[in-house]
């Protein structure tokens, strides 16, 4: 009875087509690349440093995670700025810190390579040397040197942390971005392994 009562129990296992096996496997590939799509397109996405105007904070090549969801920008942020406004430098999108938001104001004294927002002095460890005046004419206002800003609402004021190497809001002619125009934020290295990690 109890060899019985086995044999019925072991029931023969399905053999399942081939191209059953192939299909499932194919909606399981291309729901993970749908989620991948929503992902970097919704969400975040991945960019990679191009030029040296932040090092030493990034370096030319490197890979980053840049999210977008919500995100509203911040004094001291690494922001990821869309290549439209920027066409003069190539038409690629740029990597910027944020120095100063709408309604505050950016003056910059040369002489001690310091930056003040609404008068107060930045702490900013992450510069790789000494700022020295710009070369660039669009640098430059009637009476000399620009060293004032006003950033209007709405409207982000970048700069490179390799000062001396970075073309920013500084220029004429990139000047205060509108808010629209980033991207996101830079939340963490992805490549070259040495530089994973948030930033």
């Amino acid at each position: 009875m109890d060899q019985f009562l086995d044999q019925k129990d072991e029931e023969p296992q399905e053999v399942r087509p081939l191209g059953s096996e192939l299909y499932e496997w194919l909606q399981m590939l291309m729901g993970c690349v749908l989620a991948a799509v929503l992902l970097f397109t919704c969400l975040g996405r991945l960019t990679r440093v191009d030029g040296e105007s932040m090092n030493n904070t990034l370096q030319h090549g490197e890979m980053m995670l840049v999210w977008s969801l919500g995100y509203q920008p911040q004094q001291g942020d690494i922001v990821v700025v869309n290549k439209t406004t920027a066409e003069f430098l190539g038409g690629k999108a740029i990597v910027k810190r944020v120095i100063a938001t709408g309604g505050q104001t950016v003056d910059i004294d040369y002489g001690t390579s310091t930056v003040y927002v609404d008068g107060v002095a930045l702490d900013e460890p992450y510069i790789r040397e000494p700022m020295g005046v710009p070369y660039t004419p669009s640098a430059y206002d009637s009476t000399g040197v620009q060293t004032h800003w006003e950033v209007p609402e709405g409207s982000i004021f970048v700069m490179g942390d390799n000062r001396n190497k970075s073309t920013d809001s500084r220029d004429a002619r990139l000047g205060a971005i509108d808010e629209d125009y980033v991207l996101g934020k830079v939340v963490c290295g992805l490549w070259p392994p040495s530089k994973i990690g948030p930033l």
